[in-house]
C-alpha cells in the first residue's frame, strides 16, 4: 500500500475534509506513517522535518536500479568474501554528517516532475549531493550464508536508506540492495503508538 493510498483510506474512514501524511514511505516499506487531519495538517511540515529511525535488511551481491528488491538487476557479484569486520569498517564512513546523492527513484521533484516518473521513462537527471546526518548506525545482524545485513539507522530528514545500501555495497565491492525496510520512528511517534487501517 502506498503512503497516499493509506492516507486516502484513513481520510475516508474518518470522513475528514482535509488530511495529509508526513513524508512518503518507499513502496516496499512498512512502519510509522503519521497522518494529520483537519487543523492538524498545518503542523505536518514540522513532522516532515523530523528525525527518523529505520530497521532495514540488505541483500549483498546484487545491485539494482532502484537500490531495492523491486528494481531491475544491474549486476551480481560474489559476496562470499565479506565478513562482519568488513561491514563494521565500511559503516564507519556513514556515521555523522555526510553528503548523500538522492536516488532517481525518489519523490524529489525536478522541474515539477517527481524523479521516479523520469526514472520510469528511462531518463536520468543530475542530482546534487545533500547534507544529511546519521546519528546512529548499528549492525544488528549479519548472515554470511544468506549474504544479508540487518541495520538500524537513526537519521535526519531527507536520508535515503536505499542510497546507504547502494553506497555500502559499492564500498564492499559486491553491491547491495534493500530487501526489507521498516520505519520504527518519525519524530516523537514510534511503532508502539501505531494502529493498522
Amino acid at each position: 500500500m502506498s503512503s497516499n493510498a493509506c492516507l486516502q483510506e484513513a481520510k475516508w474512514l474518518f470522513e475528514a475534509e482535509k488530511a495529509g501524511h508526513t513524508g512518503s514511505l518507499d513502496p516496499l516499506a512498512t512502519g510509522v506513517l503519521p497522518l494529520c487531519f483537519g487543523e492538524a495538517t498545518k503542523v505536518s511540515q514540522f513532522l516532515l522535518d523530523s528525525d527518523k529511525r529505520y530497521q532495514t535488511v540488505l541483500q549483498l551481491g546484487v545491485r539494482t536500479d532502484t537500490a531495492d528488491i523491486e528494481g531491475k538487476v544491474l549486476e551480481e557479484r560474489d559476496p562470499s568474501g565479506i565478513s562482519r569486520a568488513h561491514i563494521e569498517a565500511a559503516l564507519e564512513g556513514f556515521r555523522g554528517d555526510i553528503e548523500q546523492t538522492p536516488p532517481m527513484y525518489s519523490a524529489l521533484k525536478h522541474q515539477g516532475q517527481p524523479l521516479y516518473k523520469l526514472a520510469r521513462a528511462g531518463k536520468e537527471v543530475e542530482r546534487q549531493a545533500r547534507p544529511v546526518t546519521i546519528y546512529e548506525l548499528r549492525l544488528v545482524a549479519f548472515d554470511a550464508e544468506a549474504a544479508t545485513v540487518e541495520l538500524e539507522i537513526f537519521c535526519s530528514k531527507g536520508t535515503y536508506v536505499r542510497t546507504i545500501a547502494d553506497d555500502l555495497g559499492e564500498i564492499l565491492g559486491c553491491g547491495a540492495n534493500v530487501i526489507a525496510l521498516r520505519r520504527l520512528q518519525a519524530g516523537v511517534f514510534t511503532l508502539a503508538q501505531c494502529v493498522t487501517i
